[in-house]
């Protein structure tokens, strides 16, 4: 009888438009989002569909089920406290048991904690663009991990994965028991559904699918290619400003969280695949629904995305080249102070103004492990070899800088002010912690050999009888 009521009332919102996300039956060309990072949302698509005064009423509105989907411990300090509560047609519970995904996922890996999985290594790496496979791959079964740190079993560390994929996610959804999943796409759109409704993901925009949450992607331009990086230790947050102030960097505004939608499909008996990964491994488990039936939630657990082209960066005015922490966009606290799992770092178009100074990034050894990836254009540091769907890695201590056509071009150069270009865009993955590199990344014939002869060539500028002017003190 519920289900019929649900039915009825759909054709009458068909007629009168009477909707929270008038898009659902639209697509996502036209996908409306609540905005601001970490806030409280509440979103229906049936009006009265969200419960009054309460979350968990003896019978809920039209007959759905009251479901609550916890990020964070029931008992953490209420600031840190993520949950929602979903108002669906049928429960997530509602499925057979998990089994072993079959065939294993071999390029997938979790758990670093020990040498078996992966290796490090201090040697600077470099990867060229990974090609889109030939045969049928979705986005799950195009992961690939290049390197992390700790285990989803310590709810400690990270892991860093290259998708590639030419078919969209059909019949089956995905959930990560392990960690948040932060995507960038390089290369083609993602048409995400979620429990939580739907967002359209660009390249130059990154999405958040937290820990537990159901989705499911699709591929509206064909091939796709991009980076993730999956954290077991917490979730992401802004970063605090400090001296910047109370502006600046990523707007909370900006951030924006799918309203709500649903399908209500039936697939026949075990139709419907809800893929699970759970201690660094795939299971499966057959439902005869789709997952993506929450006709109304509330909460502040819930995906989101951000368009990078809306960060506000700050930058030198006077001398020298600032660290690359002043372009945080999020980061994943560790139990230090001031310390991260995980930073994610963009380097935006942006004005270089700098006097008498060298304002390409310096050359640096770090006790912070830095994987970069470009999303388009040329990057600032390197002149030739790092290309859009490329990604280097540069480890605890391990040097690194621009390289010798970079340095030579600079340093010849009358440093007038000149602006990073609007079609150039790179990030960064920071982490405190040290990762190991898998067999797939480090046997890959996308991994440049040849690397390390970017800095080869930079020769000694020594001249003993240049003596320097003095300076005021």
């Amino acid at each position: 009888m519920a289900v019929e009521k649900v039915n009825s009332l759909m054709e009458g919102l068909k007629v009168n438009g009477d909707t929270d996300n008038a898009s659902h039956d639209t697509g996502f060309e036209d996908l409306e989002y609540q905005r601001g990072f970490g806030n409280h949302f509440s979103t229906e698509v049936l009006k009265g569909a969200l419960p009054v005064g309460q979350n968990s009423p003896l019978k809920c509105p039209y007959g759905l089920y009251a479901e609550q989907i916890s990020g964070t411990a029931f008992t953490v300090p209420r600031m840190h406290n993520q949950r929602s509560w979903l108002y669906r047609i049928k429960p997530s519970v509602t499925h057979e048991p998990f089994h072993p995904r079959e065939p294993t996922h071999e390029r997938l890996v979790s758990d670093f904690s020990s040498t078996s999985a992966a290796s490090v290594t201090p040697t600077q790496l470099r990867w060229k663009p990974s090609p889109v496979p030939e045969a049928e791959t979705n986005f799950i079964d195009g992961l690939s991990t290049v390197c992390g740190s700790g285990s989803p079993f310590l709810r400690h560390g990270y892991a860093v994965h290259m998708y590639t994929a030419n078919i969209s996610m059909e019949g089956c959804a995905f959930a990560n028991a392990d960690g948040d999943l932060l995507i960038v796409p390089q290369l083609g759109r993602l048409w995400i559904k979620t429990e939580m409704g739907k967002l359209e993901v660009k390249p130059g925009e990154l999405v958040v699918l937290q820990l537990g949450i159901r989705f499911a992607i699709e591929l509206p331009d064909g091939p796709s290619r991009g980076y993730v990086v999956e954290v077991f230790s917490g979730h992401f947050q802004l970063p605090d400003l400090g001296p910047i102030g109370a502006n600046g960097l990523a707007d909370p505004r900006d951030f924006l969280t799918p309203k709500a939608w649903f399908e209500e499909k039936s697939f026949g008996t075990g139709g419907f695949t809800v893929i699970h990964k759970f201690g660094g491994a795939l299971f499966d488990a057959k439902q005869d629904f789709s997952p993506f039936n929450v006709v109304a939630w509330h909460g502040n657990y819930a995906p989101y995305k951000y368009n990078l082209k809306k960060f506000c960066p700050f930058n030198t005015v006077l001398f020298d080249h600032a660290d690359p922490s002043i372009n945080t966009v999020l980061t994943v606290p560790s139990e230090k102070p001031g310390v991260a799992v995980v930073d994610f770092v963009v380097f935006p178009p942006r004005w270089s103004v700098a006097e008498h100074t060298f304002r390409p990034p310096y050359f640096h050894r770090n006790c912070m492990s830095e994987f970069m990836g470009l999303i388009y254009g040329m990057y600032e540091g390197k002149a030739d070899g790092f290309v859009p769907g490329g990604a280097s890695l540069h480890n605890c201590m391990t040097p690194h800088g621009v390289d010798t056509a970079t340095y030579e071009r600079t340093i010849c150069e009358d440093p007038k002010p000149s602006k990073i270009p609007d079609h150039a865009l790179a990030f960064m993955f920071e982490s405190s912690l040290i990762p190991r590199v898998t067999p797939w990344a480090l046997n890959s014939p996308q991994r440049d050999p040849d690397y390390y002869k970017c800095w080869i060539g930079l020769r000694s500028h020594f001249d003993r009888t240049n003596e320097p002017e003095a300076e005021d003190s």
